[in-house]
C-alpha cells in the first residue's frame, strides 16, 4: 500500500507539473493575438502573424471614422481575450480530467507493479518463518532475473547453508564430546564399584583403585581444558597483541625436547623473527599442539623441524615431521573434533583427537591460513601463515 502510494503521488506530482508547464507555454503563445503597440497602434493577429494597422485595422470596413475603428478594434480585442480565456479553461478542464484518469490507472497499475516487485520478498519472508533448525537444508531457490532481489535470494540460501553447517558441526561436536566425556566417567564408576565390591580388599587395593580414578580424572580434566580452549578459538578475538612466532615456537620447542628426547626423535628449528598480532597465549597453544602432534605421530628416530620467517603474505609458521603414510584424502578429516589418524578413535596414547582441530579454530580466529600437506615419505607438512602485522 505504501509503494501504491508513493507511485501515486510521484505520478500526480509529475502530472500537475507536466500540465501547469503546458498551461503556461500555450497560454504564453495565444497572449499575442490582440495587443496594443508601442506607438498607440493595434496588432490583431491572424494566420500569417501579426499585422500592424496603423490608420487601418485589420478586418474593419474603410470608410469609417478613428472613432469607430477605435471602438470596432476595441470591440474585436473583448471578443478575442474572451475567446482566449475559453480556449484555456477548456484547455484546463480537459487535462485535469484526464490527469485524474491517469491518476487512478497509475494507482491501479502501481498496485500491480508494487505487488510484483514485493512477491519475491513475501516469498523470502514466509520461507524464513517456516524454516528452524530442524529444517535448515530447505532453500528459496528464487528464480527470475540476476537482479538485487534475485542476489538476495541466493544470499540467504548461502546463509541458511552456512547455518546448516555450523549445526551439523554442533551436534557432531556434541555426540563426540558427550562420548568421550562419559567414557572416563564410567571407567572411574566402575573402577570404584570393582574396588568396593571385593571381598578381600584392603588398604593397597583400594588405593591402587584411587590412583586409576584419579588418573581417569586427570584425563577428563585435560579433556575439558581442550574443549573451553576449542570454544574460546572458535568464539574469535576481542584484541590483538603484537607477538613474535619465534619467540612463541622457541619456548615450545625447549618445552618439548625432554619429550622427543624420551621418545629418539631430533627436534630442531630454524627460527627467524615472523612479528604477528593476535591473542598470543592462543598461538602459543597452536604451536604446542603442532609440535605435540608431530612428536605423538611419528617414527622411531623420526625428525621434527619448525621453521618461522616472514614471506610476502606475513608471518609464516611451519612444521614438518616424519611419521606413517597419509592419505591426502585423510587431512580434511584429521582437523576435526575427536578424529584420529588411521581410525576415528584410539587410546589414550593418541590423544584426545582435538589437537589439530584447535589448530585450524585458532588459524580461523587469526585470519591464518592453514595448509597441510601429507609428504610422501610420509608424515606431514603444516603451514600456518598469519597476516602482515600492523
Amino acid at each position: 500500500m505504501r509503494l501504491t502510494l508513493v507511485y501515486g503521488a510521484l505520478f500526480l506530482l509529475s502530472g500537475a507539473s507536466l500540465l501547469a508547464v503546458t498551461y503556461v507555454l500555450v497560454a504564453h503563445a495565444t497572449s499575442a493575438v490582440v495587443f496594443d503597440g508601442q506607438d498607440g497602434s493595434h496588432l490583431i493577429g491572424s494566420a500569417d502573424g501579426l499585422t500592424d494597422t496603423g490608420p487601418h485595422l485589420l478586418g474593419v470596413p474603410d470608410g469609417l471614422t478613428p472613432e469607430q475603428v477605435q471602438a470596432q478594434a476595441d470591440r474585436m480585442r473583448a471578443q478575442a481575450v474572451r475567446q482566449h480565456e475559453a480556449e484555456l479553461r477548456q484547455l484546463l478542464t480537459q487535462s485535469a480530467t484526464a490527469l485524474a484518469i491517469m491518476s487512478v490507472l497509475s494507482i491501479v497499475l502501481g498496485w500491480i507493479v508494487a505487488g510484483r516487485v514485493l512477491r519475491p520478498l513475501r516469498t523470502i519472508t514466509r520461507s524464513a518463518r517456516q524454516i528452524s533448525a530442524t529444517n535448515l537444508h530447505a532453500r528459496l531457490a528464487l528464480g527470475g532475473p540476476d537482479d538485487e532481489l534475485k542476489e538476495l535470494g541466493d544470499t540467504f540460501d548461502e546463509l541458511l547453508g552456512r547455518l546448516e553447517a555450523a549445526f551439523n558441526a554442533q551436534r557432531q561436536f556434541i555426540a563426540n564430546a558427550s562420548h568421550e566425556l562419559r567414557t572416563p566417567l564410567a571407567r572411574q564408576r566402575t573402577m570404584v564399584q570393582v574396588a568396593l565390591a571385593a571381598p578381600d580388599a584392603d588398604v593397597e587395593s583400594l588405593r591402587t583403585a584411587h590412583e586409576r580414578v584419579l588418573s581417569a580424572n586427570a584425563q577428563q580434566e585435560r579433556l575439558i581444558e581442550a574443549l573451553l580452549t576449542l570454544a574460546r578459538s572458535e568464539a574469535g578475538l576481542d584484541h590483538h597483541e603484537p607477538f613474535d612466532l619465534a619467540d612463541l615456537s622457541d619456548h615450545t620447542i625447549h618445552t618439548h625436547r625432554p619429550e622427543a628426547d624420551r621418545r629418539g626423535i631430533r627436534l630442531d628449528a630454524t627460527l627467524d623473527s615472523a612479528p604477528a598480532s593476535g591473542a598470543p597465549r592462543l598461538v602459543e597453544r597452536l604451536v604446542t599442539n603442532l609440535v605435540d602432534n608431530a612428536l605423538r605421530h611419528n617414527v622411531p628416530s623420526g625428525t621434527v623441524h619448525v621453521t618461522t620467517g616472514l614471506s610476502d603474505e606475513g608471518a609464516v609458521l611451519t612444521v614438518v615431521n616424519t611419521g606413517p603414510i597419509i592419505p591426502e584424502t585423510e587431512i580434511d578429516r584429521l582437523f576435526q573434533p575427536f578424529q584420529r589418524a588411521g581410525t576415528a578413535r584410539a587410546g589414550r596414547e593418541s590423544g584426545l583427537g582435538l589437537g589439530l582441530s584447535i589448530v585450524k579454530a585458532i588459524a580461523a580466529a587469526h585470519g591464518a591460513q592453514l595448509d597441510a600437506q601429507p609428504r610422501p615419505e610420509g608424515g606431514m607438512r603444516t603451514t600456518v601463515t598469519f597476516p602482515p602485522h600492523t
